[in-house]
């Protein structure tokens, strides 16, 4: 497995609408692996696979928080919503491609999502909490959506004026 370098906002990458994922090959299951690398050693709960700069409707995520439950890396392709509670819940969102930034946004509390596996079987799961508000975020990163896109005009372009300053500080480092 290989850590892969995170996209940092703005990168017009992250704006672009995903590609599906056609049939699972070994390619498709090394982004896989190397996503969950990724993703937990940054560390964080999701990523998508445009933040890896691979253009492919595919998402990790793995939201258990708790150090005595086990693990539940969870790998979805192609996810859709297909059901949404009219009940909402705000959490405050943060994003590996948007560093050490951070944002309350609504979103509907349960979700149902219906997904393609590893072995190219169809799951549905209806996820509530943290795992709803994560799903959706990452869903939001296969559309080109950010979760600054949430945030009202003046905020956004303050969070984006300090990531341009973040990337300058990287690339001169």
């Amino acid at each position: 497995m290989t850590i892969r370098p995170i996209l940092i906002h703005p990168d017009p990458r992250l704006k672009k609408v995903t590609d599906p994922v056609g049939a699972v090959t070994a390619e498709l299951r090394t982004l896989a692996d190397d996503m969950l690398e990724t993703m937990y050693n940054a560390p964080g709960i999701g990523l998508a696979a445009p933040q890896v700069g691979v253009m492919s409707r595919v998402l990790v995520m793995d939201c258990v928080k708790d150090e005595t439950q086990p693990a539940r890396p969870m790998v979805l392709l192609n996810p859709q919503v297909t059901w949404v509670s009219e009940a909402l819940s705000t959490y405050e969102e943060g994003c590996l491609s948007i560093p050490e930034q951070y944002a309350d946004v609504e979103r509907p509390a349960e979700v149902e999502v219906r997904w393609m596996d590893l072995e190219g079987a169809t799951q549905t799961e209806r996820f509530s909490g943290l795992w709803a508000t994560c799903v959706q975020h990452e869903i939001d990163h296969l559309d080109g959506k950010l979760f600054i896109d949430y945030l009202k005009p003046l905020r956004r372009q303050m969070i984006t004026r300090k990531m341009q300053k973040l990337k300058r500080e990287r690339a001169r480092a």
